[in-house]
């Protein structure tokens, strides 16, 4: 553990690092609110209604043609200075999340309000990648592991401490159209706060190392780019294995979300004191999720240096299944509130391992069209989830058989990669701290 403490105090004493790191904090912040904003109109606003369908069919709406974005954003990240990128698209977000306000307080729903949605998550999608595909040049590779658990997880716990303030707003705020449309439109000062502060960087300083010229780019081109990616991760097994991998977790994530959704909206009544119903109850949730990817950050770097990514991975798929048969099937709120915790542990985890393979493997030119594959497959495959799970699960939420196929589901992802990975005999490549312990 000195060694993971080490390394961050030697991350976060580079100042470019810092800079980058900040610009994550004030953007995921001010994601936290906005969506808290979007999720309290569509499903415990007392002027709205929605059924397990339109709540998967607005997740569908928003997040499926975002991951479109997906190709778009890659080649562009390839050809433009990421840190332009950065500083543009959250100045747009704040302008957008003001008509998104403004439709909301009009009481406006249907194709507009989840358009003008879409139109910011699709803005959001050329940011973290551009985080993502910008972060190992404010590292060197020994440091990728803790880089990656430091950024993604801080970044995580930064968009639920944004949820947790907007939820706490609410009550001076209150909870109808009115309340929520001030809610979406409080997250445009942290985008702004954001491009302020990545814009102390030189332009050409997160890269790409070598950009292409053009300045157009053609559907074909994107196309091309996109295929491009995709073929440089298959390319590189251990990419393939870890892109794999995450794609069937995120699957099991979009049933569980759906599943905790219809839980505190149609079924949980306040447990006590310590355990409220509705939109507090689901941020608890989200809350002690953000305890748990705090817990794993903290401990993923350690581990890896230990035992290694690929088996750090089997490992947290494994606490997946066992954590959701055990906490998930009593069905109440302190046990659902324990099984929020475990699967955040699990998913940044698995996420820390997965975008350090990536960054390792693949060459910076290619980086913006392979972190582009992995968006979209991450939201793909959610999106999918949410679809199946509206048509298996019930109002109420409570499942016992979606539930066991999830916890039996992870236990089999963990068995296959650890036996594929054994089999084939590849290895992800070892950073520097992997074989010093960290330093």
């Amino acid at each position: 553990m000195a060694g993971r403490g080490t390394t961050a105090r030697r991350l976060l004493a580079r100042a470019d690092f810092r800079r980058l790191l900040l610009t994550r904090l004030s953007s995921q912040f001010g994601d936290g609110v906005f969506q808290a904003a979007l999720a309290g109109t569509v499903l415990f606003n007392p002027q709205r209604a929605a059924d397990p369908i339109d709540v998967a069919l607005g997740f569908a709406v928003l997040l499926l043609p975002y991951s479109l974005v997906g190709p778009f954003a890659g080649v562009l990240l390839d050809r433009w200075s990421r840190r332009q990128v950065l500083l543009v698209a959250n100045c747009v977000r704040a302008v957008l999340v003001a008509v998104v306000a403004t439709l909301v307080w009009a009481g406006v729903g249907g194709a507009p309000f989840y358009l003008a949605g879409l139109s910011v998550f699709s803005v959001n999608r050329f940011v973290l990648s551009a985080l993502s595909a910008g972060l190992p040049h404010t590292c060197d590779r020994a440091g990728l592991v803790s880089a990656n658990a430091l950024t993604t997880t801080s970044g995580a716990v930064s968009t639920v401490v944004g949820g947790g303030v907007a939820v706490g707003a609410l009550g001076l705020l209150g909870s109808g159209d009115g309340g929520y449309a001030l809610l979406a439109l409080l997250s445009a000062g942290p985008y702004l706060v954001a491009s302020t502060i990545v814009s102390g960087f030189p332009r050409p300083y997160l890269g790409p190392d070598h950009a292409a010229r053009e300045a157009r780019v053609t559907a074909r081109q994107v196309l091309a780019g996109m295929a491009a990616g995709a073929r440089h991760v298959l390319a590189h097994p251990p990419a393939t294995a870890a892109l794999g991998v995450m794609a069937v977790h995120r699957v099991f994530y979009g049933v569980l979300t759906l599943m905790t959704l219809l839980l505190y909206r149609n079924t949980f009544t306040a447990w006590g004191p310590l355990f409220p119903a509705g939109l507090a109850g689901l941020a608890q949730v989200v809350a002690a999720g953000a305890v748990g990817t705090l817990l794993a950050a903290a401990v993923t770097p350690w581990a890896v240096r230990r035992w290694g990514k690929q088996r750090w991975t089997t490992a947290a798929l494994v606490l997946g299944g066992v954590g959701q048969l055990a906490l998930g099937l009593p069905f109440v709120p302190p046990s659902i509130v324990a099984a929020g915790f475990a699967l955040g542990f699990v998913a940044q985890s698995v996420k820390i391992c997965v975008d350090t393979t990536l960054q390792e493997v693949v060459d910076d030119d290619f980086r913006g069209r392979v972190f582009s594959v992995y968006d979209t497959v991450f939201n793909v495959t959610f999106v999918a989830a949410l679809l199946l799970a509206a048509l298996l699960l019930p109002e109420s939420g409570v499942s016992y058989t979606v539930l066991v196929v999830v916890g039996v589901g992870y236990l089999l992802l963990a068995a296959t990669y650890r036996f594929g990975v054994t089999r084939r005999g590849f290895r992800a490549p070892v950073t520097p701290s992997e074989v010093q312990g960290g330093a």
